[in-house]
């Protein structure tokens, strides 16, 4: 990350905070972190400076087309060029069959997930290709590969589609300079997470079903996330890296 100017959608919290603060520590030049929630927002950015990055926080809704314009033309405004995005806002249903969910869960999911996805590729792509070249990283999930969970139908179909929307805009932008991967989370300890297993007390019924007997932790994933947006995986594009502690493999 030496160097780079990074911006982080859905940085205030989870893996997208754990990425933004990762990117910060690894000589990142600056982090810019993009999220609804102020208090939150601000607070990513005190750690990013904190861990020795210039950081500013930007209130966005990146399902909002003239939200996701104004976020990167503040980055180039402010810095120049982007050279790594991590696009990483994402919303899950509430646990119910598919006949009892509504077309506003769906759209909810879907604007959230894959619309938010589209618009941060539609925008943040030609600035890149502009300077040259750039890296994104898009945050899916294993259930967009395999859902075993009851439940959430439309978060897994979602995901399912960010997988072929990033796959699809890696082999468009591959012969620009610009590279396109996901990262794949598994069962990670978030807000999300808890709130989809009814609390902290469901944590460990899901971590007895995992290969590894724990969950992940969201500063694993940024691992895995932050390798990719950097020069370390330069010739990895397309791919959806599975930071999932043996899930799919099970």
């Amino acid at each position: 990350m030496a160097s780079k100017i990074c911006l982080v959608t859905g940085g205030g919290s989870g893996i997208g905070r754990a990425a933004a603060k990762l990117m910060a520590g690894e000589g990142a030049a600056a982090v810019i972190v993009a999220g609804r929630r102020v208090a939150e927002g601000e607070a990513a950015a005190s750690a990013c400076r904190a861990a020795g990055a210039e950081s500013l926080f930007v209130r966005a809704d990146v399902t909002d087309e003239e939200d996701v314009s104004m976020l990167v033309a503040t980055a180039l405004q402010r810095f120049g060029r982007i050279d790594v995005a991590f696009n990483n806002a994402g919303h899950q249903e509430t646990r119910k069959p598919i006949e009892e969910q509504t077309g506003e869960t769906f759209d909810a999911v879907f604007d959230a997930n894959v619309r938010s996805v589209f618009l941060c590729l539609r925008h943040q792509i030609p600035a890149m290709a502009a300077q040259g070249g750039g890296s994104i990283v898009v945050n899916a999930s294993v259930s967009g590969v395999r859902n075993p969970n009851p439940g959430f139908s439309i978060y897994s179909a979602s995901k399912a589609a960010v997988i072929s929307l990033v796959r699809s805009a890696a082999m468009e932008c591959a012969p620009r300079g610009v590279r396109v991967n996901a990262v794949a989370p598994g069962r990670v300890v978030t807000d999300m997470m808890i709130a989809a297993v009814g609390g902290v007390s469901g944590l460990d019924a899901v971590a007895a079903g995992l290969p590894l007997r724990r969950m992940g932790r969201p500063e694993e994933v940024a691992e895995a996330a932050v390798w990719l947006a950097s020069d370390r995986s330069a010739y990895v594009v397309g791919h959806v890296l599975a930071a999932d502690g043996g899930f799919l493999s099970a």
